[in-house]
């Protein structure tokens, strides 16, 4: 039996014999093989559900690819002493050397655990933290700083800078307004600043922080209501916008690093998109609030080209039993595709596993609001 299995089974023991939390309830994990085991050089993966804003419900789910295993909802069986578990909305998921790091977006915190077996190490306090990154000795995590609320009058966000051997905070520099998701390239961060908080008057830049200097050094006009950044093994930069859910379409925008400006929009919705070898992964749940619809797509864009060479990543049909898709993955080794389904919002979720080809291997349910995956490879710890 694997160390992880074993971790998850002797903290089962230890709740059932101990108070730690006296009669506070732990929601039980489950573990279910979905696949057969395999050695690929990737372990398997990390998955955090949000749960629903003010229910307190963030998950990890872990598949070990080892075993063939899915374990749902570990947290609170690996760390019987957190008494309110993982906490309100797991905005992120993040695995840098040893550790593994879960921005916990309304619960103001970041919380760093044993990659190996998702014990608890510290928490790290960071006011409404949306995503992490993890470079040079170092975990950078985006915050819009100000409370979880609309306000036109929001002050600027912010990127923190966190020592991953003394888990303090060194460092912050201001950035654009509700910054999302951001990566790092030619010895900068790009950053996706949203302005959700301000809407209709969005923010629509990306901010280019230096790392040596650790300052803003250029703010890139893209397109309103940015979210998502990506890049490729080239370096290139991509930014999606979600648009205004009204008269402004989602679109994707690429930016050259070298440049530090905008080379090229290819008009295609996008909710969230992995990139895997030189393809884009892509599925859009675009909303229009005059129309009241939701229109769900799902595409693979070639990088060389930007042309879509597919309009179905689902080729067995299956894509009819997901109903609203909130997350997308791609095997770094196989190729396989993961794609979550949020459902409701309010009741499990489930995540699909499709062969390279779009075919079902397998269906597990998740917690509630499946979202952002984080690969554990067989690497040595930073």
């Amino acid at each position: 039996m694997r160390y992880f299995h074993i971790v998850i089974l002797s903290l089962m023991l230890a709740t059932t014999f101990t108070s730690c939390r006296e009669d506070i309830y732990i929601h039980p994990s489950t573990s279910t093989e979905v696949d057969a085991p395999r050695i690929t050089g990737v372990e398997g993966f990390y998955l955090i559900n949000e749960g629903n804003m003010g229910s307190n419900k963030a998950t990890l789910d872990y598949f070990d690819e080892t075993s063939g295993m899915y374990h749902k909802n570990i947290y609170a069986e690996c760390n019987p002493h957190v008494v309110k578990e993982l906490g309100d909305v797991g905005n992120d998921v993040e695995i840098y050397g040893s550790k593994l790091y879960a921005v916990i977006n309304c619960s103001h915190k970041v919380e760093v655990m044993n990659v190996a077996d998702a014990t608890s190490i510290t928490k790290i306090d960071i006011p409404n933290c949306r995503y992490a990154i993890g470079h040079g000795g170092y975990v950078y995590v985006s915050s819009y700083v100000s409370p979880v609320q609309d306000d036109p009058k929001a002050p600027l966000g912010a990127i923190f800078k966190i020592d991953t051997v003394s888990m303090k905070i060194v460092d912050r520099v201001d950035v654009g307004y509700q910054p999302e998701e951001m990566v790092i390239s030619n010895g900068k961060i790009y950053i996706a600043n949203s302005g959700g908080y301000r809407a209709p008057d969005y923010d629509r830049t990306v901010s280019v922080v230096d790392l040596r200097l650790f300052e803003v050094i250029k703010d890139i006009d893209v397109a309103i209501n940015l979210h998502r950044v990506k890049r490729d093994k080239n370096g290139m930069i991509y930014v999606s916008s979600r648009g205004d859910n009204a008269f402004i379409p989602s679109a994707l925008y690429v930016i050259d690093p070298t440049l530090d400006r905008v080379v090229a929009e290819v008009d295609v919705p996008i909710s969230d998109m992995w990139i895997h070898g030189d393809s884009a992964y892509i599925y859009s749940s675009a909303r229009n609030d005059v129309m009241h619809t939701t229109t769900v797509s799902y595409s693979i864009l070639n990088l060389n080209t930007l042309r879509i060479v597919d309009d179905k990543i689902i080729k067995d049909g299956t894509d009819a039993n997901i109903k609203m898709p909130h997350g997308i993955a791609v095997h770094p080794i196989t190729g396989e595709i993961y794609i979550t389904d949020a459902r409701n919002y309010v009741t499990s979720g489930r995540i699909h596993c499709y062969t390279p080809d779009g075919v079902l291997k397998w269906s597990q349910t998740t917690g509630e609001i499946p979202s952002q995956f984080a690969f554990k490879t067989q690497t040595a710890p930073i």
